[in-house]
């Protein structure tokens, strides 16, 4: 028997939004956790596109788009925290220079998520994607999701939410419609068969 008090620890992974939770910022979302500790947890929706594209979001922040692939992608809606902040979910960049530390990161302000991906707050990485330079594949959302300590446990044990392991092409190859479906399957699960009512089996 397992005991209650062994901390869980959801990093790299998806939270996937159970039909009953209704509010209009986690309906149907899927949030990929960058972070998840006894202090609290943070994630990115990345399933509710807002209606800017990169292309509108570098042409505010006074910077050329040179990435013909991405000018038409969305810009996200990550979560009801700093709306008016961006954040850069990418995969990792190698750090180029034969003194480049192991856990280094290539920009200023970057969370490296073990694991899994890096996630970048600073503008350095907007002006490598600029030149045609940075990650090839990123997500970007306005805002992040936040949860206090113990808040996402409880959540989790009323049923809000499923979990499992992040798979980075949900995030990258998988079109946003079918997003929440795919995070779904990962778990063998179709949307059709949860129930809205929260119960325990």
């Amino acid at each position: 028997m397992v005991a209650d008090s062994a901390p869980i620890n959801l990093t790299n992974h998806f939270l996937i939004a159970m039909p009953g939770l209704e509010d209009e910022a986690f309906a149907r979302s899927v949030v990929y956790l960058c972070e998840h500790s006894e202090r609290g947890a943070l994630g990115l929706v990345i399933n509710k596109p807002s209606d800017i594209n990169l292309k509108n979001l570098f042409d505010k922040v006074d910077l050329s788009l040179r990435r013909k692939d991405l000018t038409e992608v969305p810009v996200f809606r990550g979560g009801p925290v700093q709306t008016e902040r961006g954040f850069v979910l990418h995969e990792p960049m190698p750090v180029e220079g034969e003194n480049a530390a192991a856990d280094e990161s290539a920009y200023a302000s970057t969370m490296t998520i073990p694991g899994g991906l890096e996630m970048t707050t600073s503008k350095d990485v907007l002006e490598a994607l600029s030149t045609g330079a940075g990650p090839r594949r990123v997500l970007i959302t306005l805002g992040y999701a936040a949860w206090g300590e113990g808040q996402l446990e409880t959540e989790l044990a009323e049923n809000s939410w499923l979990t499992v392991g992040a798979d980075p092409t949900v995030i990258f190859d998988t079109p946003v419609g079918q997003r929440y479906d795919r995070a779904l399957s990962l778990l063998g699960l179709q949307a059709w068969t949860l129930s809205p009512a929260a119960g325990r089996a």
